[in-house]
């Protein structure tokens, strides 16, 4: 009997501007929304990705609730550049299940796409998309109204990705402030510790025109900041432009008012992007540059591009081009081979170099990598051991980072929400700044005057000359 209305009713929650009779009306009480909630575990690609899922999931009829609510369909966009990041995979699948029994299970990401073999053995998975196809998820989802449990997962993997410049089909509606914005995936550089060229496949870079399409629709939507991701962003390349190309093309978008980096690779960072960064009013002074390791013959065995000369050079060039530059990097430990007196090394550049903050990853051992194949292991006692070293010796130059501006008034793009109380935000060389305020202060550029600190961010009330500072960065001028 209903078989008609519901074909019609589907047909209109894939193409919502198709509308339905009124005598149909009554079919949002026969077929009730389904619920979806979507979950990231990685890096800001994964972040932009999941945000683009999610649209098309709204457009196709879905209520987006959040992870641990109850759902009918979970999306999990996974991770498998560590082992930590499989097992929480693993662990949320079983957490939805347990509260939402008969929930339809999709994964994606990179560890659908190196891990396919070993997801199709876990219990409650219904579908898994390889990276590949991840974009089009949506499509191989079952009508909502036909949602269940499957008694295999289906599988939709594909071992080689395209190499192609891409365009992205759905732009995402994210809920942070901070939005990020593909521009570039996969990478061309082996490092012997690393899946991503395997899960990603090779380098290739997104259309200029769909990148600057997507600015003008989120600056349409009230975001003031873009921040660009993908793999290897450094190496973006489309229509004979480069990423300071793009960049220049971006800040020509009217109502933008930052435009950030994310994680970028040593050998990719131009005198020419700094001496940019260094100038412009909108490209935040901010760059989080993988270090790795400090030790030369570690870097060798990981087959990084780059000794740590070169990249204290390019340290330093920074430093001395960019006014209140934010500089970040990623250090690994228990690396194989590395020697206490390496791990030393790594510790003394450390807290020799001027960076506000870094992340410390343990080695984590990823099968089907060449590193899997060096001697000398580090027991994982020592690792556990110079993590702690080095996260301590984080905390100390992050306090440091943030002490230097005491007294001063920066401005902060505030994002949504309040945490304990404080509204917090992000200034453009990305120091963490909350402010206790009753008052609403999402999504706008606001003068902080900074006058404590705590672990979590520097402290700071708004500045009672609230006028002063326009709603974009001001200029800063460059030294060559």
């Amino acid at each position: 009997m209903l078989a008609r209305p519901q074909f019609l009713f589907n047909l209109h929650l894939r193409c919502p501007t198709l509308p339905l009779p009124a005598s149909f009306a009554g079919l949002y009480n026969v077929f009730p929304m389904k619920r979806a909630s979507l979950h990231t575990i990685g890096c800001r690609l994964n972040q932009a990705e999941t945000a683009a899922l999610e649209s098309r999931l709204r457009k196709a009829g879905y209520e987006i609730v959040d992870l641990g609510e109850p759902t009918d369909l979970l999306v999990l966009n996974s991770c498998s550049v560590t082992e930590d990041a499989e097992r929480t995979c693993r662990y949320l699948i079983r957490k939805t299940l347990r509260q939402s029994p008969e929930a339809f299970v999709a994964v994606t990401g990179c560890y659908a796409q190196t891990g396919v073999h070993e997801l199709r053995k876990i219990p409650g998975i219904d579908l898994i998309v390889g990276n590949q196809f991840k974009e089009d998820l949506p499509s191989f989802l079952p009508a909502s109204t036909h949602l269940k449990k499957a008694p295999a997962a289906e599988v939709l993997y594909s071992r080689s990705i395209d190499r192609g410049d891409f365009v992205t089909a759905e732009y995402g509606e994210p809920d942070s402030t901070r939005v990020p914005v593909k521009i570039q995936d996969g990478c061309n550089v082996m490092c012997s510790f690393c899946l991503i060229p395997f899960a990603r496949g090779r380098e290739r870079s997104r259309v200029v025109e769909d990148v600057l399409q997507e600015a003008r629709a989120l600056v349409a939507r009230g975001y003031r900041e873009v921040v660009l991701t993908g793999v290897n962003v450094g190496q973006y390349r489309q229509g004979g432009r480069d990423l300071l190309a793009l960049i220049r093309e971006l800040e020509l978008v009217g109502g933008l008012d930052r435009i950030r980096i994310s994680s970028i690779e040593p050998t990719t960072v131009t005198d020419g992007l700094l001496a940019h960064m260094g100038a412009s009013a909108k490209l935040c002074p901010y760059l989080h540059i993988p270090l790795q390791s400090g030790d030369d013959k570690v870097l060798t065995a990981m087959n990084r591009p780059y000794g740590v000369a070169e990249y204290v050079r390019l340290i330093e060039r920074a430093v001395r081009w960019i006014p209140d530059l934010g500089l970040g990097t990623d250090l690994m430990v228990g690396f194989p081979g590395e020697s206490e007196e390496a791990f030393q090394k790594t510790l003394s550049l450390a807290q020799d170099l001027p960076f506000a903050y870094f992340h410390v990853f343990p080695y984590s051992p990823r099968p089907g990598t060449a590193a899997l194949k060096l001697p000398h292991p580090v027991p994982a006692g020592v690792t556990l051991e110079r993590t702690k070293r080095l996260s301590e010796c984080a905390r100390v130059k992050r306090m440091a980072f943030a002490e230097r501006y005491l007294g001063s008034t920066v401005p902060v793009l505030f994002e949504s929400g309040r945490i304990d109380g404080f509204q917090v935000g992000t200034t453009p060389n990305f120091l963490r700044v909350a402010v206790p305020c009753s008052s609403e202060l999402t999504n706008t550029i606001r003068p902080v005057v900074l006058s404590g600190l705590s672990n979590r961010w520097a402290v700071g009330r708004l500045s009672p000359a609230d006028h002063v500072l326009s709603s974009a960065p001001v200029m800063r001028v460059a030294t060559l």
